[in-house]
């Protein structure tokens, strides 16, 4: 399983599946961030943590935590 936190800066992924419970899956899912959707990681924090994406269209800050729950391909 490979997740958006392992995407490194400048590469795109397409969502396959949320993980995670209630308020967390529902939070990233009002971002925007569905499956099927393309992501395209933009910059990460000099600790890793925030990573900033663009995704339909805005960029997002996402925490390691959210990112380690959105799987990619």
């Amino acid at each position: 399983m490979k997740t958006l936190k392992q995407i490194k800066v400048g590469g795109s992924a397409t969502v396959v599946k949320l993980h995670g419970e209630g308020a967390v899956k529902r939070r990233i899912m009002d971002m925007g961030i569905t499956k099927g959707v393309k992501i395209t990681v933009r910059k990460v924090a000099p600790l890793g943590d925030p990573i900033e994406v663009n995704v339909r269209g805005y960029e997002l800050s996402l925490r390691k935590a959210d990112a380690d729950m959105i799987e990619v391909q």
